[in-house]
């Protein structure tokens, strides 16, 4: 007989496609919220949640070169939030004369990037010129080191 597999719980998702104007960044707020509420987050902690949610996905509209949709994913593991903020929208790279940041860095700089970083636990980011940029955070509930 093969041996017990031990699996780990499964995770609860929500995903959310919404047209890529601002309009749209109340309803990714308030569904936002609704999914962390369920980890039984602070209402300090939801607000951060809602506002680098929000700071991820206005600053993807303003890009100029934002795609059609904005794809949110709120993923609830058991001690933390996992989000992902995606927009398939393409960029071209900057003119070489502006060296002061990292195409990349500059591109999600644009995001809020510091102040999201403030306000989640864990930010990755990927920038891809045809596919798009992928904004990953993690919010764990208190009393759960990464």
């Amino acid at each position: 007989m093969n041996p017990a597999v031990e699996r780990e719980p499964a995770r609860e998702v929500v995903e959310l496609r919404v047209p890529s104007t601002a309009e749209w960044v109340a309803l990714i707020r308030l569904a936002t919220a609704a999914v962390a509420n369920r980890l039984k987050f602070s209402i300090e902690d939801i607000e951060d949640v809602k506002l680098a949610v929000a700071e991820a996905c206005t600053a993807v509209i303003q890009h100029e070169s934002h795609g059609e949709f904005i794809e949110v994913t709120c993923e609830v593991g058991a001690d933390a939030l996992h989000l992902r903020v995606h927009d398939a929208g393409r960029h071209v790279p900057r003119a070489e004369t502006d060296r002061t940041m990292d195409y990349d860095e500059a591109r999600v700089a644009g995001l809020g990037v510091f102040l999201i970083r403030t306000l989640m636990d864990e930010v990755t980011y990927d920038v891809h010129p045809e596919l798009g940029t992928d904004l990953r955070m993690v919010k764990r509930l208190p009393g759960h080191p990464g």
